[in-house]
């Protein structure tokens, strides 16, 4: 049979006609088909017969050639490169930044999603026109896309979706869709949520330690309020919410600088690792104990904050990669929270 003949476009198909060459080659491929090492169509015959723009095709094949489907040798045309990995469910993994943190999920989903899965990672580093360029040209090639949405605005602070966002996001269909890490807010997801709850989770935690907090005579929130990697501003209102009802005296820094006067009976909240790094390297300056004349909690727990006794406010990023991985394993749907702690060591 010639191979033409498997192929098929659909002219009344909202699907885009390079989407469904993607989609139909994918198929036979699944289906046995098309076979490794299979020579294809070439772009001018699959124009010519399908009465497609040239461009149409060579996008499509574009694609597929970045997804190590086909490959291109010079002189001789297109032929299937892999077989295997199309029969496994396929995962476009977003993911806003590379910090150890969001790697912690990652890995975590990584380590229990199994064998059967083919997982691709992608970092748009919070920014909004890269994330819809990149869901663009992956639409409709994947059977999962996981989404951890976290975005910045022209002043760098923190959103989490904007229109363009939400519209693209909202173009999935539900049952591929994951959002992680953050809440859907306005994004209609009937699928799967795992998430943390920014405001609350830090209020809680904060509760949790009362006893120990009411010890030191003020408390700092190192919030930076615009950052390359911005962080949400449900924290700040969580924190402050947290002082007010118990009536706490506060103040919110934009960092830790290097020259800051400590005194006795200051909490730091740190955020970000280099202010924990300063506030550390100058309490020890100053030979003031930590948990006793200095006090620090510590956004996000890490192995070494447990090595440093660092008292630590975090979610378990473990449980986040593994809860989302088991829920498409097993087809589950809904909305879960991740856990979200006070971890109390020698710093509080």
């Amino acid at each position: 049979m010639d191979m033409i003949e498997l192929l098929s476009i659909d002219e009344e198909s909202r699907v885009p006609k390079y989407q469904q060459i993607i989609e139909s080659i994918i198929h036979n491929i699944s289906e046995g088909n098309l076979t490794m090492g299979q020579k294809i169509p070439s772009i001018n015959r699959f124009s010519e017969d399908f009465y497609l723009s040239r461009d149409t095709v060579e996008k499509a094949y574009s694609i597929l050639k970045e997804r190590n489907i086909i490959s291109a040798i010079r002189g001789k045309g297109f032929y299937i490169n892999r077989t295997k990995l199309i029969s496994k469910t396929n995962i476009l993994f977003f993911i806003n930044k590379l910090s150890s943190y969001k790697l912690r999920i990652y890995n975590s989903f990584l380590d229990n999603i199994g064998h059967n899965s083919h997982i691709d990672l992608v970092v748009y580093h919070c920014d909004e026109s890269l994330f819809l360029n990149l869901l663009e040209k992956h639409k409709n090639s994947y059977d999962y896309y996981v989404i951890m949405p976290h975005f910045k605005t022209e002043i760098l602070r923190h959103k989490s979706y904007t229109d363009k966002v939400i519209e693209a996001i909202e173009s999935i269909p539900q049952e591929k869709l994951v959002i992680l890490d953050n809440k859907k807010s306005k994004i209609k997801c009937n699928n799967i949520e795992v998430f943390q709850d920014f405001e609350n989770d830090i209020y809680n935690a904060l509760k949790e330690g009362l006893d120990n907090i009411r010890k030191y005579e003020k408390i700092f929130l190192t919030y930076p309020e615009k950052s390359v990697y911005p962080y949400p501003r449900r924290i700040l209102h969580g924190f402050r919410k947290f002082c007010v009802e118990f009536d706490l005296d506060f103040e919110i820094l934009d960092e830790v600088i290097d020259d800051m006067i400590l005194k006795k009976g200051d909490l730091f909240v740190t955020i970000e690792e280099s202010d924990l790094v300063s506030l550390v390297k100058q309490a020890k300056e100053d030979e003031f104990v930590l948990g006793k004349d200095i006090g620090i909690i510590s956004y996000n727990d890490t192995p070494l904050k447990d090595l440093l006794g660092i008292t630590v406010i975090s979610t378990d990023f473990k449980i986040m990669g593994e809860t989302a991985a088991d829920m498409i394993l097993n087809n589950k749907k809904g909305s879960v929270k991740v856990p979200f702690n006070l971890i109390e060591r020698e710093s509080l």
